[in-house]
């Protein structure tokens, strides 16, 4: 990676978050602070873990790594359930599961390399 160059997955995650962002400000506000709480943290979750493993290397990034991937777990249940509750249209839920989708196999492909 050159210089001041960033990774991928650190923008698709940026990405992600941001259109997530005004995406949950319009889901019902009686679900704000429970289920849309829950899919920002899951989101934030993962870029934190993913910064943090970007800081460590061998034993204790891997750690972070599989961290990131269990926030990402939480985020693809969370998606798929206000997708199922009508909250995300079709096409929003198409779209924010490819993006989802890719961040996982950035973070699969970092796992697979990093050397413990």
């Amino acid at each position: 990676m050159a210089q001041g160059q960033e990774m991928p997955i650190f923008t698709k995650t940026f990405d992600l978050v941001m259109w997530l962002l005004p995406v949950t400000d319009r889901f019902p506000r009686e679900r704000r602070f429970t289920l849309t709480q829950r899919l920002l943290n899951a989101a934030f979750d993962l870029r934190e873990h993913l910064e943090a493993a970007q800081y460590r290397s061998g034993k204790e990034r891997l750690e972070r790594l599989m961290q990131a991937d269990e926030a990402l777990a939480r985020l693809r249940f969370y998606v798929r359930l206000v997708a199922r509750l009508e909250w995300l249209t079709g096409s929003q839920y198409q779209h924010v599961a490819q993006m989802i989708s890719e961040v996982g196999k950035l973070l699969g492909g970092w796992r697979k390399a990093t050397k413990v």
